[in-house]
Protein backbone atom coordinates (compact mmCIF):
# COMPACT_ATOMS: atom_id res chain seq x y z
CA UNK A 1 0.00 0.00 0.00
CA UNK A 2 0.79 3.44 -0.75
CA UNK A 3 0.45 6.13 1.14
CA UNK A 4 -0.07 9.78 0.56
CA UNK A 5 3.34 11.59 0.81
CA UNK A 6 3.09 14.71 1.85
CA UNK A 7 5.91 17.05 0.52
CA UNK A 8 6.49 20.01 3.04
CA UNK A 9 7.99 23.18 1.26
CA UNK A 10 10.00 25.67 3.04
CA UNK A 11 9.99 28.83 2.13
CA UNK A 12 13.29 30.36 0.66
CA UNK A 13 15.41 32.47 2.32
CA UNK A 14 16.59 35.24 0.58
CA UNK A 15 19.67 36.96 2.13
CA UNK A 16 18.51 40.90 2.25
CA UNK A 17 20.05 43.16 -0.11
CA UNK A 18 22.90 45.72 1.40
CA UNK A 19 21.82 49.20 2.23
CA UNK A 20 24.53 51.38 0.88
CA UNK A 21 22.49 54.64 1.42
CA UNK A 22 25.07 55.49 4.48
CA UNK A 23 28.42 54.97 2.89
CA UNK A 24 28.99 58.23 1.01
CA UNK A 25 28.65 59.76 4.71
CA UNK A 26 31.22 56.87 5.94
CA UNK A 27 33.67 57.99 3.08
CA UNK A 28 33.22 61.42 3.57
CA UNK A 29 33.69 60.94 7.44
CA UNK A 30 37.29 58.88 6.71
CA UNK A 31 38.66 61.65 4.40
CA UNK A 32 37.91 64.56 7.02
CA UNK A 33 39.56 62.71 9.96
CA UNK A 34 42.40 61.81 7.89
CA UNK A 35 42.70 65.61 6.43
CA UNK A 36 42.45 66.55 9.76
CA UNK A 37 45.14 64.22 11.52
CA UNK A 38 47.72 64.18 8.99
CA UNK A 39 50.60 66.92 9.49
CA UNK A 40 51.62 68.69 6.06
CA UNK A 41 55.67 69.61 6.84
CA UNK A 42 56.12 73.10 6.04
CA UNK A 43 59.07 74.82 7.15
CA UNK A 44 59.15 78.94 8.23
CA UNK A 45 62.23 80.35 6.14
CA UNK A 46 64.76 82.11 8.08
CA UNK A 47 66.53 82.92 5.27
CA UNK A 48 66.11 84.62 2.39
CA UNK A 49 67.89 83.29 -1.00
CA UNK A 50 67.10 83.96 -4.99
CA UNK A 51 66.75 80.65 -7.07
CA UNK A 52 69.38 80.44 -9.58
CA UNK A 53 68.14 79.40 -13.22
CA UNK A 54 69.27 76.38 -15.39
CA UNK A 55 68.69 75.25 -18.49
CA UNK A 56 68.63 71.51 -17.99
CA UNK A 57 66.39 70.65 -15.28
CA UNK A 58 64.39 67.61 -13.99
CA UNK A 59 61.59 66.96 -11.41
CA UNK A 60 62.09 65.66 -8.53
CA UNK A 61 60.98 61.36 -8.19
CA UNK A 62 59.98 60.28 -4.44
CA UNK A 63 59.18 63.60 -2.87
CA UNK A 64 58.87 61.99 0.24
CA UNK A 65 62.78 60.72 0.34
CA UNK A 66 63.87 64.42 -0.61
CA UNK A 67 65.19 66.33 2.52
CA UNK A 68 66.13 70.07 1.69
CA UNK A 69 68.88 72.68 2.83
CA UNK A 70 68.24 76.31 2.79
CA UNK A 71 71.52 78.71 2.25
CA UNK A 72 70.92 82.26 1.98
CA UNK A 73 70.86 85.50 3.67
CA UNK A 74 69.18 85.81 6.89
CA UNK A 75 65.76 87.21 6.69
CA UNK A 76 64.24 89.79 9.23
CA UNK A 77 60.80 91.14 8.29
CA UNK A 78 60.99 90.04 5.06
CA UNK A 79 64.06 91.86 4.07
CA UNK A 80 67.44 90.45 3.80
CA UNK A 81 70.15 92.13 6.06
CA UNK A 82 73.48 92.04 5.62
CA UNK A 83 76.35 89.75 3.31
CA UNK A 84 76.53 86.89 5.71
CA UNK A 85 75.18 83.45 4.46
CA UNK A 86 73.32 81.27 6.45
CA UNK A 87 72.40 77.51 6.56
CA UNK A 88 68.34 76.49 7.73
CA UNK A 89 67.95 72.93 8.45
CA UNK A 90 64.11 72.25 9.06
CA UNK A 91 62.82 75.40 10.88
CA UNK A 92 66.60 76.24 12.59
CA UNK A 93 69.76 78.12 11.34
CA UNK A 94 72.02 75.57 11.75
CA UNK A 95 76.24 75.53 11.10
CA UNK A 96 77.87 73.21 8.79
CA UNK A 97 78.91 70.93 11.47
CA UNK A 98 75.17 70.25 12.01
CA UNK A 99 74.35 68.76 8.79
CA UNK A 100 75.67 65.10 9.22
CA UNK A 101 73.32 65.10 12.88
CA UNK A 102 69.99 66.65 10.68
CA UNK A 103 71.23 63.85 7.63
CA UNK A 104 71.05 60.94 10.21
CA UNK A 105 67.49 62.10 12.07
CA UNK A 106 66.40 62.51 8.69
CA UNK A 107 66.76 59.06 7.54
CA UNK A 108 65.72 57.31 10.58
CA UNK A 109 62.30 58.68 10.12
CA UNK A 110 62.18 57.20 6.55
CA UNK A 111 60.82 54.01 5.45
CA UNK A 112 62.99 51.50 3.77
CA UNK A 113 61.99 52.55 0.47
CA UNK A 114 62.62 56.02 1.06
CA UNK A 115 65.95 55.59 2.90
CA UNK A 116 67.06 53.82 -0.47
CA UNK A 117 65.75 57.20 -2.59
CA UNK A 118 66.77 60.00 -0.18
CA UNK A 119 68.08 63.23 -1.74
CA UNK A 120 69.33 65.93 -0.63
CA UNK A 121 68.05 68.96 -1.90
CA UNK A 122 70.04 71.95 -1.59
CA UNK A 123 68.27 75.32 -2.05
CA UNK A 124 70.90 78.02 -2.36
CA UNK A 125 70.90 81.40 -3.17
CA UNK A 126 72.64 82.30 -6.25
CA UNK A 127 75.21 84.33 -4.40
CA UNK A 128 76.24 82.06 -2.09
CA UNK A 129 80.24 81.17 -2.33
CA UNK A 130 81.02 77.98 -3.66
CA UNK A 131 83.37 77.67 -0.90
CA UNK A 132 80.15 76.91 1.27
CA UNK A 133 78.09 75.19 -1.13
CA UNK A 134 81.54 72.76 -1.14
CA UNK A 135 81.76 73.09 2.78
CA UNK A 136 77.98 71.47 2.71
CA UNK A 137 78.88 68.88 0.09
CA UNK A 138 81.23 67.60 2.39
CA UNK A 139 79.44 67.14 5.28
CA UNK A 140 76.47 65.08 2.97
CA UNK A 141 79.37 63.14 1.83
CA UNK A 142 80.49 62.07 5.49
CA UNK A 143 76.89 61.32 6.35
CA UNK A 144 76.27 58.72 3.16
CA UNK A 145 73.80 61.21 1.77
CA UNK A 146 75.31 60.93 -1.78
CA UNK A 147 72.18 62.22 -4.10
CA UNK A 148 72.36 65.45 -4.37
CA UNK A 149 70.39 67.93 -6.07
CA UNK A 150 70.54 71.74 -6.73
CA UNK A 151 66.96 73.43 -6.67
CA UNK A 152 66.73 76.37 -9.91
CA UNK A 153 64.24 77.74 -11.84
CA UNK A 154 63.75 77.43 -15.87
CA UNK A 155 65.58 79.68 -17.55
CA UNK A 156 64.05 81.26 -20.26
Amino acid sequence: MMRNRRFIHRKEHKVPGLNTSSLPDLIFTVLFFFMIVTHMRDVDLKVRYQVPQGTELQKLGHKSAVTYIYIGRKAQSGKAEGDEFFIQLNNELATIDDIKAYIEKERAGMGDEDRAHMTVSIKADRDVPMGIIADVKKMLQQSFALKINYSATEKK
